[in-house]
């Protein structure tokens, strides 16, 4: 990538904060670090930010403190990230469903929806113990009901990019990309 943003699309710049949001296994973080870097900006993590200043996971997080102080940091920390620097921010699951972090992300950034059903989250997710809210006695149960209360919440966000199963992590780079190109408020074509 050369520095003064040209990437195979031609030259880009971000201008605003891209906050991607969805489901547990969606991608928020791996299509986030390879868009991150195809556009030349930062990439950043919530979960991650969260974990080092607490100096243990999100897991253990939850489990000693709950998920109400969890969200409430969680919010804290995207509403600091979103004003420290303009680049591509993946949130946690969960933190697009309070309204508060909903329109922060709106006033200071955009939010983008990695929409996959729930049969690629589930291929995503099975084999991984690191989802605190997966760790019950069925699973796949739990990740339904929680795919079907989310949904309509992050449909609420400003675009939304549809994941598919055969799309590798740059397929998906390339539908955001495509995405974010449609709202030159978000990414300027120069």
């Amino acid at each position: 990538m050369a520095e003064d943003g040209a990437t195979r699309d031609g030259k880009l710049r971000l201008k605003k904060t891209v906050a991607l949001v969805g489901m547990m296994g969606a991608g928020k973080t791996a299509v986030g670090r390879a868009l991150a870097a195809r556009l030349g900006v930062p990439f950043l993590d919530s979960d991650s930010e969260i974990e080092q200043a607490a100096a243990m996971s999100i897991a253990e997080i939850f489990a000693r403190d709950g998920e109400p102080f969890f969200r409430e940091r969680e919010y804290e920390v995207i509403a600091r990230l979103l004003e420290e620097e303009r680049g591509i921010l993946s949130t946690g699951g969960g933190a697009f469903l309070a309204e508060a972090t909903r329109n922060v992300i709106s006033d200071k950034g955009v939010s983008l929806w990695l929409n996959a059903d729930l049969d690629l989250l589930w291929n995503r997710v099975k084999h991984r113990d690191t989802r605190p809210l997966l760790r019950t006695p069925d699973p796949y149960a739990t990740l339904k009901q929680i795919y079907e209360a989310r949904v309509p919440v992050y449909a609420l966000a400003d675009i939304s990019v549809t994941s598919r199963p055969e799309y590798a992590i740059e397929d998906m780079v390339d539908q955001v990309i495509d995405a974010l190109k449609a709202r030159p408020d978000v990414l300027e074509t120069l």
